[in-house]
């Protein structure tokens, strides 16, 4: 695939440049309109400094959230075109459509190493549509405004949506730094990790984390499993789980999957249970055979951090998505944090899987630069470690 060096080596002045990103950020629930964790915002930065400095009229489209095909005020990208002016240091024009009257006249009036960002993709049901036409149609629009096309949101190319796969498909296209980069490493990990290769999986549903288990089970020396989906395996081992999450349709899978591991799965051995999913509910730290039956288990507790730590602290490759319990509650943050700290001083290279892992790293305030790759993309690494074909990739490849 073509990259945005080749652009820029081709000369981007006074041309216009769509970027596809991933503004995708998380706001804080007490205060509306306040962005929580801009990691996304920060990573496609360096695009778009290189193209703004290179004299192009830069373009960039972004969803947010899960809007219904139409303008919802709840998802607006209007804070994050003022913080990313804030990243940037000059100002980001921010039109509030996508193709309507208020992009098209914000495009016409660009200038050279000007920034614009249109409002969410998702307000115009044709990004995410499944049919070929409304969707190509919408892709007619937004293609219409650019010469170039680069994306650089690694965190959508897992989307058959207009401005990943159909955009690309009508103007010259490249793959910006940070998606290449991340097709680099989640190669390395999934064809040739240097051993030991250990995965450290968390998060709340097994059936959500099947597919990238069953793929990765004959590569890895361990796979530790702790967040919600640890109780259902717990459960298939025959204990008790209380009032924890559990999928019980899934029971018989992990009773296969811990027989085919042959001790290569790794469970808690002991969980910070509470009376109820609040960080005041009353809680105590007990055997994972012991666990109350008016309980739920919202951490995994100190002695599986150890045997957690131990797991990674021999490894040369760690992957590792999903936290290990409700790490935005204080009281169940220390089983994620100390497997991440483990996971930060391994002699070897780190991979944090995007998503809620990433968020962790973030909202812990551990050392970002300790991780050898922090991914922007948790549903996507998910699905390349699965063997999946990436729409987005393809788009770029072809």
């Amino acid at each position: 695939m073509k990259t945005l060096d080749d652009l820029l080596g081709e000369g981007v002045s006074g041309r216009r440049v769509f970027v596809r990103a991933d503004l995708n950020v998380p706001f804080d629930k007490a205060n509306p309109g306040v962005i929580s964790d801009d990691g996304r915002a920060r990573a496609v930065l360096p695009t778009l400094i290189a193209l703004r400095d290179a004299g192009a009229r830069v373009i960039v489209a972004s969803h947010l959230g899960r809007p219904k095909g139409a303008p919802d005020p709840k998802f607006t990208l209007a804070p994050v075109a003022q913080r990313l002016g804030e990243l940037l240091g000059s100002s980001v024009v921010f039109a509030d459509d996508t193709v309507g009257p208020s992009a098209t006249a914000a495009v016409g009036a660009l200038q050279d190493g000007q920034v614009l960002l249109l409002e969410n993709l998702r307000f115009n049901a044709g990004e995410t549509s499944k049919d070929d036409a409304e969707r190509g149609a919408f892709a007619d629009q937004l293609a219409a405004f650019a010469d170039f096309y680069v994306d650089d949101a690694f965190g959508a190319v897992h989307r058959k949506h207009a401005s990943v796969f159909d955009v690309p498909a009508r103007l010259p296209h490249y793959a910006g730094g940070l998606v290449l980069r991340e097709v680099e490493v989640l190669k390395k990990v999934s064809e040739s990790p240097e051993q030991p290769y250990v995965v450290v999986l968390g998060g709340s549903k097994v059936s959500d984390k099947l597919a990238v288990i069953k793929a990765l089970l004959p590569k890895v020396d361990k796979l530790l499993v702790g967040g919600g989906m640890c109780f259902t395996f717990l459960k298939a081992q025959g204990h008790e789980v209380g009032k924890s999450l559990l999928e019980a349709e899934m029971i018989d899978t992990c009773k296969a999957l811990l027989a085919e591991a042959d001790g290569r799965i790794v469970l808690p051995v002991d969980v910070v249970a509470a009376t109820e999913f609040s960080a005041d509910a009353e809680r105590s730290t007990v055997k994972v055979s012991e666990i109350p039956a008016d309980r739920l288990g919202l951490d995994i507790g100190p002695e599986s951090v150890k045997i957690f730590a131990d797991a990674v602290g021999g490894a040369k490759t760690v992957f590792w998505n999903g936290p290990m319990g409700v790490f935005e509650l204080a009281p169940f943050a220390a089983g994620t944090r100390g497997v991440a700290e483990a996971i930060t001083k391994i002699d070897g290279f780190s991979v944090v899987g995007g998503g809620d892992s990433a968020a962790a790293v973030r909202t812990l305030g551990l050392d970002e630069s300790a991780f050898g790759h922090i991914s922007t993309g948790g549903g996507a690494s998910l699905e390349y470690l699965e063997g999946k074909a990436l729409p987005g990739v393809s788009a770029l490849e072809k």
